[in-house]
């Protein structure tokens, strides 16, 4: 049942991306993800999400490198679709392309702010929020199955964040509304 969700909330928001016609970048595609009728010497390439090729074993591998378990629901997204971009409200998730997904989630959780105020206190980055932030896995607080809490880390205050949610699967769910309540507006 909760995979189902995951997966028509991923569905609608990447269907979004591509009825807006904004699913193009000014850098390489995968080949399995570009359009293949695309002029090749168009500067902004455009992409279109494939089902996931992601395995429990390159799962395992990923979980063993990162050095902590990973939620169940947080799998089931890896395991479900490849994009470019996946924006939700104010989240915009990881690239997730085929073949290099996990060099971008790598990316996100290690480098991509200084690792003394989120990976080294346990706070594994998944998304970026709005512009100003990150939402992240606080595996501080791991209820022994790896369903950790999802927080809200501010740059300004890098010291510090916000609870969001009580794991990936209500983030998700809270973020999809708040699209939709957006979008009525």
């Amino acid at each position: 049942m909760r995979e189902n969700i995951i997966q028509t909330i991923v569905d609608t928001h990447l269907a979004k991306w591509i009825s807006l016609g904004i699913n193009k970048l000014p850098k390489e595609i995968e080949k399995d993800m570009a359009d293949p009728a695309q002029n090749p010497s168009e500067e902004w390439r455009t992409w279109f999400p494939i089902p996931s090729r992601v395995t429990d074993d390159e799962l395992r591998d990923f979980e063993e490198q990162i050095g902590h378990g990973l939620p169940q629901d947080f799998k089931a997204f890896l395991r479900y679709k490849h994009f470019y971009d996946l924006k939700i409200s104010e989240a915009t998730f990881t690239d997730h392309p085929v073949n290099r997904w996990r060099y971008f989630q790598s990316e996100m959780m290690f480098n991509g702010y200084p690792r003394e105020y989120l990976a080294d206190k346990g706070l594994l980055a998944f998304a970026n929020w709005s512009d100003w932030g990150l939402l992240c896995f606080d595996t501080n607080r791991n209820d022994g199955h790896s369903d950790y809490p999802v927080v809200q880390w501010d740059h300004e205050i890098p010291h510090q964040f916000q609870n969001f949610a009580s794991n990936f699967y209500h983030a998700l769910l809270q973020l999809d509304e708040a699209d939709r309540n957006d979008t009525e507006e």
